[in-house]
């Protein structure tokens, strides 16, 4: 598994590429890239729910968190500490 990181001025994007079949164990050697957790940060790739799952909950210290989705052209938000974005807000 590979992440790309690009950071923005309010957020972080990850994305992740699986190139091959992926089973759970995968979880515990898994070393997400660090990011400023002042920002926001969006997740993007294919993989499986439970791979969102754990990259959420890694992301959670960052001031919110959302996934891509590519149909929205944005950022779903699915996690804030903060009242200037809120859960279900797009970010483009």
């Amino acid at each position: 598994m590979e992440f790309k990181v690009s950071k923005k001025d309010t957020y972080t994007l990850i994305e992740f590429n699986i190139d091959k079949p992926i089973t759970p164990d995968v979880l515990q050697d898994i070393k997400p890239p660090e990011v400023d957790t002042t920002k926001g940060v969006i997740i993007s790739g294919r993989g499986p729910i439970w791979l969102y799952g754990y990259l959420i909950h890694h992301y959670h210290p960052a001031l919110w968190v959302a996934t891509f989705d590519p149909r929205l052209g944005g950022g779903v938000v699915v996690m804030s500490h903060t009242p200037e974005v809120s859960e279900g807000d797009v970010i483009k």
